[in-house]
């Protein structure tokens, strides 16, 4: 397993609804200034499936992130399988000062360790970014 983690300075309600609303979830899910999600759909529960099209900016590729979820406990866990089977396991931790996430997901064997981490610390790095300017 790779663990990306980071701590945003926010309340969890806000951390939650900010990490699994699609009208969100568009706004800070990119690892770059060259992506985005354009379309983004969620239905958080047990067995509930999501899925994000993740975009370049100048229209040459994309691809669908897409999988389904296997836990879900309120404000602090999110287990899901990956549509390649890999899976992904997401702490919300309350702080007196904010909400640590701590995301920790299975590599896929196509590109680096080290790359595959960069990429998902990015884009939660976006997620605290984002999460903080509200």
């Amino acid at each position: 397993m790779i663990t990306v983690k980071c701590k945003v300075e926010a309340p969890i309600e806000v951390v939650w609804e900010l990490w699994t609303t699609p009208e969100h979830i568009t706004k800070w899910n990119n690892a770059s200034e060259d992506w985005h999600t354009p379309y983004s759909e969620n239905d958080l529960r047990v067995g509930g499936k999501f899925k994000s099209t993740m975009a370049s900016k100048d229209g040459t590729m994309s691809f669908d992130f897409i999988g389904e979820y296997t836990k879900v406990e309120n404000h602090s866990l999110i287990e899901y399988k990956i549509a390649d089977g890999r899976k992904v396991d997401i702490y919300f931790i309350t702080l007196e000062d904010g909400v640590e996430i701590v995301e920790s997901f299975e590599p896929e064997n196509v590109n680096s360790e080290e790359m595959q981490r960069e990429g998902w610390q990015a884009i939660l790095d976006n997620f605290k970014k984002y999460a903080e300017s509200l």
